[in-house]
């Protein structure tokens, strides 16, 4: 049987019918639509999700059957690019990421930065006049291909920039000068060889094989798993790997990665909703490890980027017919669109979203309620805090609405123990990761102190209709995940909290909550339901 055909990301190529999604994954085939489009999208390629299951069964072919079967897309790749792969002078650096047919978010692995080597270090400097970038990258793509390809332990890494930034007198990696990054990246190479007792692979071919390895069996990895049964989705093929040019949001102050909502997903409103950061890579920002800059920040500094954002919500609404996640990232003041999903969002925002659409004439009826389809109309509600309540304890950034009381869990085993004594919990940490699913289902809120509205864990807890409050400067969890400091003061677990997701406040203890309920579009989607009963000759009770 011949393997199916690799799908060609690129402007100009033809947007795939709409059944190719279960063979190309949801992120490859809406990007071929964003190209076709005349968006700017890096150029790529797609393995198809018919691969998945064989890889993960087999692992990877071998180098010369990968080397034949990707010569043709990565020619071409090189052909859009002007870069050609493994080059030492204008090296072409990609790309590997997951895309199944349905959105996971964080649930499966990415490696970026993929290509560079020694011997391509060299090129890529001279390319672009900027050593600082490439000593980030290859310090990136070390520890993200030691960690994920080979799933080292991430504390020597974590330990290792620790000590470069204390060293520095940085706040962050990106506030490192080029001689720290330089000095980072070579400790890195020797965490890697001392954890995996091999030298750090300096052939491009050998780094793309093994991304793609690795992103393939990321589908079988626990948080998937957990995350596919949660979300009861069954029968899905595998994920697709997407190997895209690199664009680098680390390339200077003109520089950054973001993700976006073209309406807000907690409650619905019809508003950009937006998270950047400057000089980053997109792992940045959907990572949940970093403090993200306000739009407003973002819209000041660089005016033209934020307004073609506003025009590209816009545009790929009016395509898809539905409020959209997106990824993008801005290279010295260029934009590029790394992707576009459905978004997953609140029960309250998918009602209002739906009833909205239908009132701007973007959908009919008949798709509203089809995006409705399984929504427990009786349960949507929005918990508010109410009454007397004292003074915060400190604040964060909202990511969802509502609020949520409950004892304080700073691990996913603690959250569950506690739910299973019939005791809500607040799962408590200092980073937002997907990899605390289980936590985040058992819990009924969750707080981090870094992290932003958009990173995948908090797109996951507001799908799963948490509280979710992010970027709490004041919050520090101790390493034992006993105990933590909320503004200076001890909490132990146990401890009860209250969390107020509408204004991004943290309570001490227990506070009074009452509820409301989005009446008018309750009763416009009865309205609905009633005339569609009414034209099949049925009633409703």
């Amino acid at each position: 049987m011949q393997p199916d055909p690799i799908q060609i990301i690129e402007a100009g190529v033809l947007p795939p019918p709409a059944g190719a999604v279960s063979l190309l994954g949801g992120k490859a085939f809406n990007l071929v639509v964003l190209a076709a489009m005349g968006l700017p999208v890096p150029p790529g390629f797609v393995l198809p999700t018919s691969l998945c299951a064989q890889w993960i069964a087999n692992g990877p072919p071998p180098m010369e059957e990968f080397r034949a079967r990707v010569a043709g897309p990565l020619s071409r790749l090189e052909q859009a690019t002007g870069l050609a792969f493994g080059d030492a002078r204008r090296p072409l650096l990609v790309a590997v990421r997951s895309g199944p047919p349905i959105s996971m978010p964080g649930m499966l692995d990415t490696v970026l930065n993929v290509g560079l080597t020694r011997a391509t270090l060299p090129g890529m400097m001279a390319q672009t006049g900027d050593p600082r970038l490439v000593w980030d990258c290859y310090a990136r793509l070390v520890s993200s291909y030691g960690q994920v390809v080979h799933g080292l332990d991430p504390a020597p890494f974590e330990d290792a920039s620790a000590s470069a930034l204390l060293a520095g007198q940085a706040g962050t990696l990106s506030d490192l000068d080029t001689l720290s990054l330089r000095g980072l990246a070579l400790r890195y190479l020797d965490i890697f060889e001392e954890m995996s007792e091999r030298a750090f692979p300096d052939t491009p071919m050998e780094q793309l094989v093994q991304s793609v390895d690795a992103v393939f069996r990321s589908w079988e990895s626990d948080r998937a798993k957990t995350y596919r049964r949660i979300r009861n989705l069954t029968d899905l093929p595998g994920t697709a790997v997407t190997v895209q040019r690199m664009v680098y949001g680390n390339s200077g102050p003109k520089s950054g990665s973001g993700v976006g909502f073209t309406r807000d997903p907690a409650t619905g409103e019809k508003r950009l909703y937006l998270d950047f950061s400057f000089n980053a890579q997109g792992d940045d920002v959907v990572s949940g490890r970093r403090r993200v800059t306000p739009a407003t920040t973002l819209a000041r500094i660089m005016p033209q980027v934020a307004q073609s954002l506003e025009h590209f919500a816009r545009q790929i609404e009016d395509r898809f017919h539905d409020m959209q996640d997106f990824e993008f990232t801005v290279e010295d003041g260029r934009l590029f669109m790394l992707q576009t999903r459905a978004g997953k969002r609140s029960a309250w925002a998918r009602l209002k979203i739906a009833v909205d659409m239908v009132r701007e004439g973007l959908i009919g009826v008949d798709e509203a309620l089809r995006q409705l389809e399984g929504l427990n109309y009786t349960a949507i509600t929005r918990r508010r805090v109410v009454g007397p309540h004292g003074q915060a304890i400190a604040e964060g950034t909202p990511a969802g609405i509502g609020a949520a009381t409950g004892a304080i869990a700073m691990s996913a085993d603690v959250a569950r123990q506690f739910a299973q004594q019939g005791r809500p919990a607040i799962l408590v940490s200092n980073d937002v990761l997907t990899e605390d699913i289980e936590g985040i289902a058992s819990a009924e809120g969750l707080l981090a102190a870094h992290g932003g509205r958009t990173s995948h864990a908090a797109v996951v807890a507001r799908e799963l209709g948490k509280v979710a409050i992010v970027g709490c400067a004041d919050l520090a969890v101790a390493p034992d995940r006993k105990s933590c400091l909320i503004a200076g003061r001890r909490f132990d677990s146990g401890a009860d909290i209250t969390l107020d997701g509408e204004s991004g406040c943290i309570y001490e203890g227990r506070i009074t909550v009452d509820e409301v309920r989005p009446y008018d579009e309750l009763a416009t989607v009865e309205a609905w339901l009633r005339a569609r009963a009414a034209d099949a000759g049925d009633s409703l009770p």
